[in-house]
C-alpha cells in the first residue's frame, strides 16, 4: 500500500498526539475513529499515557510493534517535524497533519512546513495538511473518520475536497439533513504536498466515486490544472467535477493599463479555468449539492445494470399534478438553457386517451390534483418514449388523495426502461416522505422545489454538451518567433515598456496578423506623401509613448481623402497632443490605410499569477459600454477558440444577423490562436490590447486597426 491509498484506506493508523482530555483535538479524533467502527488497527501515541479511551498507548512511534500505514499528527510544528522524521524511519506510508501554526503564520512555521515536505518527498511519502480537518472514508470496508468532526457521514458515491476545515463540519451536517452520502471526504488545509489535482486524479480512478465536489479558495496552478482536469471530465470514463469558489472579486483589476487588464479580475481567471477544464461551477453550497445529487444517481436498466444517463438534447417534458409548480419549472427551463419539448401527435393522442378531459395534454402535462400513481405512470411513459423528448421532470404536490410512495414506485418502473434522464420534484416534507425515501433508496434524484429540479436537469444537459463537444482539426500555423524575440529585446534595451503602435505592429507582423499599410510621418508633407503612396483615404494617429488613449487627446482622425487634408490634419493632431500633454515626447503621426468595413472586436492579454489570460469580445467603444467579453487561459487551440467566439452575447452580429454579411469566423479564431502562441512564447508581454480588430466578410480575413502592448523584463533581464 502506498500513496493516497495509505491515507484513505489504511489498514493501520497511529494517532500521534492522542489525548485523554475531552475537547482536545487529539482526544476527539481518536474517539471519532473508535466510534466510527474503523475496520483496521488503531494505535494511540502519547509519551505520558498508558492508554487512550481504554486502548493501549505507545510512548513513541518506534515502540509500535506493527507496520503503520497512516500517521495522524496533532502536535505543534516543531514536534510535528520530529514525528514525521521518526515516522519515515518507521516506514509510515502517509501523514495527515491536523495542527495549525505552519505556512499560514509565516516565519518559523513556514520554514518547518517546508522541511516536513522535503522529508516526505525524499521518502516518497504523501502528506495531507497541515492545518486541516482530516480525512473520512465512510465505505463500510474501511469506516474511517480521522477528523475532528463527530459526524460520520453515510456511505455514498460523492467525494468532497475542501480547502476550509471549518466549512467541512457544516457540509457534513447539511448532507445528513439531505440524506446524501460520501465515498471520501477530505480537508486539505495548507496543501503543502497533496493538493486538489492529486485528489482529483485519485478520485477519478476510485471505483467508489461517481462525482467530485470541490470547495476552492485559491489555486496555485493554472495550465496544469486545466490539462489534468480536462482529462478527468472527458474521455471514455469521465468523472464530473463540481466546484464552488469563494471570494468573487475583481479587486485590483481597474489599476491595469489596458482594457484587458481592467476587465480581467480574479473571477475572469477562475471562470476561464473552469470552462476550459469542463468543471461545473455552483454559486452556493445548496446548489453544489443539487448538482452532485443529479450526477450521483445511476439509472437502472431492464437488465439490472446501473449507469449515468445524460440527455442527448435540451428538450424536456414536464409531468405535474399542479399547474403552478409546472409553470415555475417551465420558467426555470428557459433560464437553464432548456426548451419545452413539442410532443408528436401520437403522444398527444396517447395522453388524451388516458387522462381526464380536464387535464392538459400539452407540455407541461397537468394530470390534475387527484392523480393516482397509475395516471403518473401512463403520462410519464407516453412522454418519455416520444422521440422529441430528451428527458422528463416529474412534479408531485401532496393532495389528500396523493399516493407519494405509489407514484415513486411508478416513476422507477418507467425509468428502468428509459434511456433518458427522469428527475423528480416531490414538494413538501412529511406528506411525501415515503415517496422521497423510496426514490433515494433506489438512487433517483429528487428535489423539494421545481426550480432546483429544472436547474439540475440543465446541468446534466450542459455536461452532456461538454462530453459531446465538437472537435475541429487544428490550424496549420507558423510564426517568426526569433524575430519577435529580437524585437522585444531591442525595445527593452531601449527602455521601451509601453510600446507605441509602430513597435506593436512589428511584433504582430511576426505572428501573422492582418495589418494595414502604415508609415510614420515626421512633418505635414511626409504625411501627405505617405497617404498618397498608399492611396487615400487614410487614418492618422498621434504616436507618443506618453499618450496611450489617443482618442481622449483628439489624436485620431479618419477618412482623410487627399494631400491637403493630410497636411492640415497632421498639424491639428500635433497641436491637440501638445495641449493634452505638454510634456509628451511626440514621435510623429502614423498614417495608416483605412480598413475595409467590418465588425469591431477586441483581443487582449493580461498576465496573471496562474498564466496569461486571453480576452475576446466586442471591440471599439463597445468594450467599455457592454463589456461583452470572454476569457481563457493560454495556451488554447482551435476547439477552445471556437467555443470562445460563440460565447459572447454579440456572436449573432458575426453570423449575418438581419442582413449583415457573415463575418470571417475562421480568421477570428486564427487571430486568437496567434495571440495565444505569442504570449506563451514571449513571457515579456505583460498586457496587450488589439482594439479594434476589424473582422471582414466571410473569407476576407481580419485586420488590426490599433494595438497597445506593455512589456516587462523577466528572469535575468529583470534583475
Amino acid at each position: 500500500m502506498s500513496g493516497l491509498n495509505a491515507i484513505f484506506s489504511p489498514e493501520s493508523v497511529a494517532i500521534i498526539g492522542a489525548s485523554n482530555t475531552p475537547g482536545k483535538v487529539g482526544h476527539d479524533i481518536f474517539a471519532n475513529i473508535l466510534s466510527g467502527h474503523y475496520q483496521g488497527t488503531l494505535y494511540p501515541v502519547n509519551p505520558k499515557a498508558k492508554s487512550i479511551l481504554s486502548v493501549k498507548a505507545y510512548h513513541s512511534i518506534t515502540e509500535i510493534p506493527d507496520n503503520i500505514d497512516l500517521g495522524i499528527i496533532i502536535l505543534p510544528p516543531a514536534a510535528s517535524l520530529a514525528a514525521v522524521e521518526e515516522g519515515v524511519k518507521k516506514g509510515i506510508k502517509g501523514f495527515v497533519i491536523v495542527s495549525a501554526g505552519f505556512r499560514e503564520v509565516g516565519g518559523e512555521g513556514l520554514e518547518i512546513e517546508n522541511r516536513i515536505v522535503a522529508t516526505c518527498r525524499e521518502a516518497g511519502v504523501r502528506l495531507v495538511g497541515p492545518n486541516c480537518l482530516g480525512v473520512i472514508n465512510p465505505i463500510p470496508t474501511v469506516s474511517l473518520n480521522a477528523s475532528f468532526s463527530a459526524r460520520m457521514p453515510s456511505p455514498g458515491n460523492i467525494s468532497f475536497i475542501s480547502q476550509s476545515g471549518a466549512l467541512c463540519t457544516a457540509v457534513l451536517d447539511f448532507a445528513a439533513d439531505r440524506d446524501i452520502g460520501f465515498s471520501k471526504f477530505i480537508s486539505i488545509g495548507n496543501k503543502a504536498d497533496v493538493d486538489e489535482l492529486d485528489l482529483l486524479q485519485f478520485f477519478h480512478e476510485d471505483p467508489d466515486t461517481a462525482v467530485v465536489m470541490l470547495y476552492m479558495e485559491e489555486l496555485r496552478k493554472g495550465v496544469e490544472f486545466i490539462s489534468t482536469v480536462k482529462e478527468i471530465t472527458s474521455g471514455a470514463r469521465p468523472t464530473p467535477v463540481l466546484a464552488i469558489k469563494s471570494g468573487r472579486t475583481i479587486a485590483g483589476a481597474a489599476a491595469a493599463a489596458s482594457h484587458t487588464g481592467a476587465l480581467a479580475g480574479t473571477e475572469a481567471v477562475y471562470d476561464a479555468i473552469f470552462k476550459q477544464a469542463g468543471l461545473i461551477r455552483a454559486d452556493s453550497i445548496d446548489e453544489l449539492f443539487d448538482y452532485a445529487n443529479v450526477f450521483a444517481y445511476k439509472q437502472e436498466s431492464k437488465l439490472g445494470k446501473r449507469a449515468r444517463v445524460l440527455p442527448k438534447g435540451n428538450r424536456v417534458a414536464i409531468v405535474t399534478n399542479a399547474g403552478g409548480p409546472g409553470i415555475l419549472a417551465t420558467d426555470m427551463t428557459v433560464s437553464s438553457d432548456l426548451a419545452l419539448a413539442r410532443f408528436a401527435q401520437e403522444t398527444i393522442d396517447d395522453l388524451a386517451s388516458y387522462l381526464p378531459s380536464t387535464a392538459n395534454i400539452h407540455n407541461p402535462v397537468d394530470i390534475i390534483g387527484d392523480a393516482p400513481s397509475d395516471r403518473y405512470e401512463h403520462a410519464l411513459r407516453a412522454v418519455i418514449k416520444d422521440n422529441g423528448v430528451d428527458g422528463a421532470l416529474v412534479i408531485l404536490t401532496p393532495q389528500s388523495m396523493t399516493n407519494a410512495l405509489g407514484t415513486a414506485q411508478a416513476i422507477v418502473r418507467v425509468a428502468r426502461g428509459a434511456q433518458k434522464p427522469i428527475i423528480c420534484c416531490f414538494m413538501g416534507i412529511v406528506d411525501v416522505s415515503a415517496g422521497v425515501k423510496y426514490l433515494q433508496e433506489n438512487g433517483y434524484p429528487v428535489y423539494r422545489f421545481p426550480e432546483n429540479a429544472a436547474k439540475a436537469f440543465g446541468i446534466l444537459y450542459r455536461y452532456s454538451r461538454w462530453l459531446n463537444r465538437e472537435h475541429l482539426p487544428q490550424f496549420a500555423v507558423t510564426y517568426e518567433k526569433d524575430k519577435a524575440a529580437d524585437a522585444i529585446a531591442r525595445c527593452l534595451a531601449e527602455g521601451k515598456v509601453q510600446l507605441g503602435e509602430m513597435d506593436s505592429i512589428e511584433l504582430l507582423k511576426y505572428y501573422g496578423f492582418g495589418l494595414l499599410p502604415s508609415g510614420l510621418a515626421k512633418n505635414a508633407d511626409e504625411a501627405a506623401d505617405i497617404g498618397e503612396g498608399m492611396a487615400f483615404p487614410v487614418v492618422m494617429k498621434i504616436v507618443s509613448a506618453q499618450i496611450l488613449h489617443k482618442t481622449d487627446a483628439k489624436g485620431v482622425a479618419v477618412g482623410i481623402k487627399n494631400k491637403d487634408e493630410a497636411r492640415k490634419t497632421f498639424r491639428e493632431i500635433i497641436e491637440n497632443a501638445k495641449k493634452f500633454k505638454p510634456d509628451a515626447v511626440i514621435d510623429g503621426v502614423m498614417v495608416q490605410k483605412m480598413a475595409m468595413q467590418g465588425e469591431e472586436l477586441i483581443l487582449g492579454v493580461n498576465r496573471t499569477s496562474l498564466g496569461p489570460l486571453l480576452m475576446f469580445g466586442l471591440g471599439g467603444i463597445f468594450v467599455e459600454i457592454f463589456q461583452d467579453v470572454v476569457f481563457r487561459l493560454a495556451p488554447i487551440y482551435r476547439n477552445e477558440t471556437h467555443r470562445m467566439v460563440q460565447e459572447i452575447k454579440g456572436y449573432k452580429l458575426l453570423t449575418g444577423f438581419r442582413g449583415r454579411p457573415p463575418a470571417d469566423i475562421e480568421a477570428i479564431e486564427k487571430a486568437i490562436i496567434s495571440l495565444s502562441n505569442m504570449v506563451v512564447n514571449h513571457p515579456e508581454i505583460k498586457e496587450m490590447d488589439i482594439n479594434p480588430l476589424i473582422v471582414h466578410g466571410e473569407g476576407k480575413g481580419a485586420t488590426v486597426a490599433d494595438c497597445r502592448i506593455t512589456l516587462e523584463a523577466v528572469g535575468a533581464a529583470k534583475k
